[in-house]
């Protein structure tokens, strides 16, 4: 089955960013009240157990996942621990404005890791897709003054989510190049989703085991704290990646990419709604750029095909 950006595809990749966006501002709010490697393993551990209740047999003894488990663990480090864990980590080092406009680099590597590890070929149109979405987000982060970006420093922060996009990246390409023995587990987003939690809570277990040991991690429960762990783990966890990962199966990473870099625009305009402020011109016009970006980026690489119709069976 070829990739496409059909309505269906479009709905599925714009529900993700939209609750991501979300995912940031609620990230910002609570960073001072939880660590965020406690935070992240709170998140997925409440998003866990909601995922038994719909899809614990899973877990049974003889079932697939544990044939496939070292692919599963992988997946779960790239695609939910490490990347959240390596976000929120930022959150509590770097500016917003730095930690967005690094992520916007991940339609980058996208192509570059699927020319590279997965022999994709890359297209001039999807180059200039690639172009034209990173400056509607840097439209976002200059508030429409290009000076701002001029004043911008890297700090450590910047670097985790730069590691955060090129493990997204790796683990979309891995989504798109299935072992013909996961096929079982993928007829099912629930079992599927919950195939790779529970290995990523094992990795978060991990890293929180190593935020309390080495640094003054600590938790201020209140009520604030408890309605953003669960805005996280029903929104951008269990619903954000079911829709993902159903339309990166339709539109194939390339354009699936792009759709990400829309998060930042969401980010903006939810910020706006909370702070009372009106959107303004340059909210538009990367919007437009943004959009125009995944139009070009539609062109799929000519070795893409085979990959999607191993994926859809």
């Amino acid at each position: 089955m070829s990739q496409r950006l059909n309505p269906t595809a479009i709905l599925y990749l714009v529900i993700p960013p939209f609750l991501w966006a979300g995912n940031a501002v609620v990230g910002r709010s609570i960073s001072t009240l939880v660590s965020p490697m406690s935070f992240n393993l709170m998140r997925w551990a409440l998003a866990c157990c909601i995922l038994l209740a719909m899809a614990r047999q899973v877990l049974q003894r003889g079932s697939p996942l544990w044939q496939q488990w070292r692919r599963f663990a992988v997946l779960g480090l790239l695609g939910t621990s490490g990347y959240n864990a390596l976000n929120y980590l930022a959150l509590h080092t770097s500016t917003a404005i730095n930690v967005t406009l690094v992520g916007a680099s991940t339609p980058v590597w996208m192509l570059l890791i699927g020319r590279v590890f997965f022999h994709q070929t890359v297209s001039t149109r999807q180059l200039l897709g690639a172009a034209l979405s990173i400056v509607g987000v840097l439209l976002v982060l200059s508030r429409g003054d290009w000076q701002v970006l001029m004043q911008l420093q890297l700090v450590p922060g910047d670097f985790y989510v730069l590691a955060a996009s090129i493990g997204w990246a790796v683990y979309s390409w891995m989504l798109m190049h299935p072992t013909p023995e996961s096929a079982p587990l993928r007829a099912d987003w629930r079992v599927f989703l919950l195939s790779q939690v529970v290995f990523g809570l094992g990795w978060s277990s991990l890293f929180t085991a190593g935020e309390w040991a080495l640094t003054p991690a600590h938790v201020d429960w209140s009520w604030a704290v408890l309605a953003a762990l669960a805005y996280v783990a029903i929104g951008p966890s269990i619903v954000a990646y079911g829709a993902f990962g159903a339309g990166l199966k339709r539109a194939g990473p390339h354009v699936a990419a792009h759709f990400i870099n829309l998060t930042p625009l969401f980010t903006a305009l939810l910020s706006a709604l909370f702070l009372d402020e009106a959107p303004t011109v340059y909210h538009a016009l990367a919007f437009v750029l943004i959009v125009m970006g995944i139009a070009l980026s539609r062109e799929p690489a000519r070795a893409a095909a085979p990959a999607a119709a191993r994926a859809h069976g």
